[in-house]
């Protein structure tokens, strides 16, 4: 095959947006002909890869945009160094049947015991399987919310949480919030209730919720939505990061 048909091939996968096929053409043709395999398997080994490579590019996409703080997997995770954590009920949260059920996944632990790895994890295997998908930090969520309202553009902003499939509320409980962010956090949960997925990772148990919001109705109120369809999963252990560091042997969890 001369230069100026190879160019002119690469020229219409470029203009087709063939990405993969453009940038891998040369193998993939040199392959055709050392293995003589026939016109057919040629076309039908080009469109599977084109399109095995624009699903895995959508798939990274999706991941980026979802603001994740760092990538975690199931199979990063260290089950080994948490005995007790239900399997499963990990591996049941794993299927994704309770986001066509509408329920919610509350990870609760102390700090350090994988809550937000879990979570994580969940929500890029969500993406997999085309839920859309976003991770937020509760404090930075609420603080987004009382902008929004003090700019007059809550409802917009309300409309923009609430339509996620899969939204990952990290750390409630590391700091407290006003009584108006308690509020707008209420608008939120309220909006998503019965309606899509929310997975929440906290340190503390529901009994101190109200301190967090300041408001013992409020906390209520949230935690009625909250725990009505949900799937919560108690992680009972040491730090990794104390772990990692080596210093779990001498400081552990009560």
């Amino acid at each position: 095959m001369n230069d100026t048909i190879m160019n002119k091939i690469k020229n219409n996968l470029s203009i087709l947006g063939l990405k993969n096929t453009y940038e891998n053409i040369d193998e993939y043709l040199g392959n055709a002909i050392a293995n003589n395999i026939n016109l057919i398997d040629f076309v039908d080994l080009i469109f599977e890869r084109e399109a095995y490579s624009k699903i895995n590019r959508s798939i990274e996409n999706q991941i980026k945009m979802a603001s994740f703080p760092s990538r975690k997997t199931f199979e990063l995770f260290d089950f080994d160094f948490r005995p007790n954590l239900d399997k499963n009920m990990i591996n049941d949260l794993r299927t994704l049947r309770f986001i066509d059920n509408k329920e919610n996944v509350i990870f609760l632990g102390t700090p350090g015991v994988g809550k937000t790895h879990l979570a994580i994890a969940l929500g890029i295997s969500a993406i997999e399987h085309k839920y859309t998908t976003y991770f937020i930090n509760c404090h930075q969520l609420i603080q987004n919310l009382l902008k929004a309202n003090h700019e007059n553009k809550l409802e917009e902003k309300l409309k923009q949480y609430a339509k996620y499939k899969v939204l990952i509320i990290d750390e409630i409980g590391y700091l407290p919030t006003s009584v108006e962010g308690a509020n707008l956090f209420f608008q939120l949960i309220a909006k998503r209730y019965e309606k899509h997925s929310t997975i929440f990772t906290t340190n503390k148990n529901f009994g101190e919720w109200a301190d967090v919001f300041q408001d013992n109705t409020i906390s209520a109120a949230i935690l009625d939505r909250i725990l009505h369809h949900a799937n919560v999963v108690k992680i009972i252990g040491d730090s990794y990061r104390l772990k990692e560091r080596g210093d779990y042997i001498v400081i552990k969890n009560k």
